[in-house]
């Protein structure tokens, strides 16, 4: 059985999703992919884990940089996705890295394009950090929240207007 209960944040409702005890799912209204990630959540808001994620928000939207380890994560996917997501929660708060890169650092040949794939089916936006993932030349490519909300992430965690 999975749960739900939403966050009012400063880029729109975040609805939160866990399977009792784990975070499953973050995602923003309107999201991609969020309709085939769990068909099925009964709201309640008094899980601990929404207590925690919530003030892990609440911190991470005030400016702080709350590590992931605090909160116990447990995203749904292949392995492929599970190595990539990993890699994700390394990228440093107010950095960004490539498609490309991920893809080396995974020590397979494989392309930016399947890396691409898996960031962009990541279940848990903002805490496994996706938005800090850029195409080549630091170009801004897709994000599954919307481009408005990644350009939003990235301004917020570098201080900064981001192009």
């Amino acid at each position: 059985m999975f749960y739900k209960t939403d966050y009012n944040s400063p880029l729109g409702n975040i609805t939160l999703c866990s399977d009792g005890s784990n975070l499953v799912g973050v995602w923003f209204e309107g999201q991609k992919y969020f309709a085939s990630t769990v068909k099925e959540m009964t709201e309640n808001d008094t899980l601990p884990i929404f207590s925690n994620v919530k003030n892990w928000l609440d911190r991470y939207f005030a400016g702080k940089n709350p590590k992931i380890s605090e909160l116990s994560l447990a995203p749904a996917g292949n392995e492929f996705r599970q190595t990539v997501w990993k890699l994700l929660c390394e990228i440093p708060y107010g950095q960004t890295t490539t498609y490309g890169e991920i893809a080396k650092r995974l020590g397979k040949p494989m392309s930016a394009q399947a890396v691409g794939g898996a960031v962009g089916h990541n279940p848990i936006s903002i805490i496994i950090p996706c938005h800090r993932v850029v195409g080549k030349n630091g170009n801004l490519t897709g994000y599954a929240g919307g481009i408005d909300k990644k350009i939003k992430l990235l301004e917020h965690e570098n201080k900064k207007e981001v192009k």
